[in-house]
């Protein structure tokens, strides 16, 4: 696999040149970053060409992420919104004796019980271990029902803060990660970023046979995709 770099009106494209059948083309947000994947001896002029010709394409893409809702810093105090499983909540803070705990007190509300004085740090970081423990809560059927759909097995599994990724596989050691930021979004969005992730144990590569998993396993993976990158993204950008 080989990456360059074409420049057409004004815009970058990255060029990844590996063992495929057809070109593909895509636009990540946050930022619009555009990558272009092409089989290994595809002639300069044609790929040049074909980008070209979906301008158009990509310029009302980068528009869409450009104009895309922006979560703006959080500095947790009462009546602050914040997103869990892709519902607006507001944050009641309230000083106690107790540990730092974070519980959701109707379909509107979420209370975050915090020592007398806690600064915003810890505040942050409470919320942010009871985005973990919710996350992790949920993971372990999603991967098993859809192993038991793909036929594969993942070795492992974890959750971490990921700044460009929604999720990640390790194939060779049969890993994947999942971006803590996911326990914001849907659950359709978290169940889509786990297949994309599974079925990188079958394929490695996102070429025609990934798609072609995809298609087979969950056929509607666009609209949740498209779904995902609608939304709105955290002040710290992040992509998929």
């Amino acid at each position: 696999m080989t990456k360059e770099q074409l420049q057409i009106a004004n815009l970058d494209i990255d060029v990844i040149r590996k063992d495929i059948q057809n070109m593909h083309l895509a636009v990540y947000p946050p930022t619009g970053r555009i990558r272009l994947a092409a089989p290994s001896r595809t002639e300069d002029e044609v790929i040049r060409l074909f980008a070209i010709s979906k301008l158009a394409w990509i310029k009302r893409h980068i528009k869409n992420f450009k104009s895309q809702a922006r979560e703006t810093p959080r500095d947790f105090v009462s009546d602050e919104s914040h997103y869990f499983q892709g519902r607006r909540y507001l944050i009641n803070v309230i000083e106690h004796d107790g540990r730092n705990k974070v519980e959701i007190k109707n379909h509107k509300e979420i209370n975050l019980f915090v020592k007398t004085g806690a600064s915003k740090v810890e505040k942050a970081k409470a919320f942010k271990e009871w985005y973990r423990k919710e996350l992790k809560a949920q993971i372990p059927e999603i991967i098993e029902k859809w192993e038991k759909v793909m036929a594969v097995k993942a070795h492992a599994w974890g959750v971490k803060h990921m700044r460009t990724k929604w999720g990640t596989c390790n194939p060779i050691e049969k890993r994947i990660w999942i971006n803590l930021e996911l326990a914001k979004k849907p659950k359709n969005c978290l169940e889509y970023i786990i297949v994309h992730e599974l079925v990188h144990l079958l394929e490695r590569s996102h070429n025609d046979r990934f798609i072609t998993l995809m298609n087979k396993f969950m056929p509607k993976w666009r609209a949740h995709r498209d779904e995902l990158n609608k939304l709105p993204v955290s002040h710290t950008d992040w992509g998929y």
